[in-house]
């Protein structure tokens, strides 16, 4: 009785250590999955996430940001949209993690550990029809609250184009939060740009001009550039500038940024024109007092039409925003909802199969 009782308590012992959930074989796949294009040496995160040592000593704090949904930064809210580079952890890594820091954060078994993943690196369509670059440098100082600034590219095109696909790079990721690309067509932006003894012109409130000729999207750490679908493409004027909207975060010393953007043209006119529809109530009226204020627009589409993607916008007063379309049926499509709309965290959401909107809806 005392041989078998010896044994079970063995055995009992033996499945215990090997339930417990280590980061060499459990947790680094998640990290690296959902962190690390952010969180390493060089890049906009104040802290790399790449070994046993920098995750251990961070436990908490990672665990912390995970179950509040502060990290990885994904705003959409699930249900509204399927896009494309989503950063919405899965509850089940959630509480994988949570369970491998209350066992006490063990490292395990280095052989366990799966290798660095790749991060893109260079152009990822070879090598662009056109490579434009910031004029100058810009200084970003090395202290005080992040920078919003614009900076007008001339693209000096001597007729007009199509882009099949669009990629921004910046030359120093550790002080580019994001950016947003659009076309003037109206050179408001240029002169703007050029009045300013700094490079670039204050980002904030770009006005009309800035976005004349429509967006071409814009970047993020960790995002992957994505071509328009087959058939596609976005008209560039000859007389067009690029106009960059980037959102810097100081590091503690002086850095230098010099952006470039490339730009891959189609060999004929394409079957179908990307445009930028925009929706917004320029007539915001704020009444003294109110806490909640609803703003809405919308457009009853003259031709059937495929989303391929969206961009919402707001500033610091913003709150929420809700887009959704209502069919020719009646059924409402929901087409992006951001509960808790942040200023510091937006980008382009493109649809992982583009969403076709009937005429009428």
């Amino acid at each position: 009785m005392n041989y078998a009782a010896v044994i079970l308590l063995v055995l009992a012992a033996q499945e215990t250590k090997s339930s417990t959930l280590t980061f060499t074989k459990d947790v680094a796949p998640i990290v690296f999955q959902s962190c690390a294009s952010c969180h390493r040496p060089g890049e906009v995160a104040p802290f790399p996430l790449l070994t046993y040592a920098d995750v251990k000593k961070r436990s908490k704090q990672i665990l912390a940001a995970m179950e509040s949904g502060q990290m990885p930064p994904w705003k959409p809210v699930a249900g509204h949209g399927d896009f494309v580079g989503e950063r919405r952890m899965k509850p089940a890594d959630i509480a994988l993690v949570k369970k491998w820091v209350e066992e006490g954060a063990v490292e395990g078994d280095p052989k366990n550990l799966p290798p660095l993943p790749k991060f893109p690196d260079g152009w990822a369509f070879g090598e662009p029809d056109l490579i434009v670059k910031m004029p100058e440098a810009y200084t970003v100082p090395a202290e005080g609250r992040d920078i919003y600034r614009a900076f007008a590219v001339p693209l000096n095109l001597t007729e007009d184009k199509f882009v099949r696909a669009v990629q921004f790079r910046p030359s120093n990721t550790r002080v580019v939060h994001h950016a947003l690309l659009f076309l003037d067509i109206t050179g408001e932006s240029r002169k703007k740009d050029q009045q300013d003894p700094v490079p670039g012109f204050r980002g904030q409130g770009l006005g009309l001009g800035a976005v004349s000729g429509g967006s071409l999207g814009g970047w993020a750490p960790g995002g992957i550039s994505q071509p328009y679908p087959d058939g596609m493409g976005k008209e560039v004027k000859k007389n067009a500038d690029i106009v960059l909207q980037l959102h810097f975060s100081p590091t503690g010393k002086p850095e230098k940024e010099q952006s470039q953007v490339g730009l891959w043209f189609t060999k004929e006119r394409p079957q179908r024109m990307v445009a930028m529809m925009p929706l917004s109530d320029w007539q915001i009226n704020l009444p003294p007092g109110e806490k909640e204020i609803t703003i809405t627009d919308s457009v009853v589409l003259p031709v059937d039409v495929d989303l391929i993607g969206l961009i919402p916008h707001a500033h610091y007063l913003g709150k929420t925003c809700k887009v959704w379309a209502k069919g020719t049926d009646g059924k409402e499509i929901p087409l992006i909802w951001i509960k808790d709309w942040d200023f510091d965290w937006q980008e382009q959401y493109r649809y992982k199969q583009a969403v076709r909107l009937p005429k009428g809806a």
